[in-house]
């Protein structure tokens, strides 16, 4: 699963590492989005990057992934962390019984969950691209 912040890199910063994890998740992987993350990505780029507004729903249309639902009424005794705004993310992944969360966000350093494990782009290369 990505956070938001990863999909924004992914989409309008492309860069060579970004481009191997993507490829290498893609090839080995399921990708999961969440519906929490998709519209978080939509409102983000409304809002500072209003001209690629098109670049995000084309992208999003050609990638292959799961899309999970992010429910309205979260059980907010799972985890903390010091973002409320950041526990959909992760309350979806654990929901939905995924291995690995990508995200850039610090807040998420803290967080002591079992599953999924947590992973910066950089671990991520560091771990799965040889």
């Amino acid at each position: 699963m990505l956070d938001t912040n990863i999909l924004i890199s992914v989409l309008l910063f492309p860069s060579e590492r970004m481009n191997q994890m993507m490829d290498y998740i893609f090839k080995n992987h399921e990708l999961v989005l969440s519906s929490y993350v998709v519209e978080e990505l939509k409102d983000v780029v409304n809002r500072k990057f209003p001209k690629k507004a098109g670049v995000v729903d084309a992208l999003l249309a050609k990638m292959g992934y799961e899309y999970v639902y992010t429910p309205d009424t979260i059980d907010e005794s799972l985890f903390s962390i010091r973002d409320m705004k950041d526990y959909p993310v992760l309350y979806t992944a654990i929901l939905e019984d995924v291995d690995v969360l990508i995200t850039g966000d610090k807040d998420f350093e803290d967080v002591d969950v079992e599953r999924p494990e947590i992973m910066t782009p950089g671990e991520f290369a560091f771990y799965y691209l040889k």
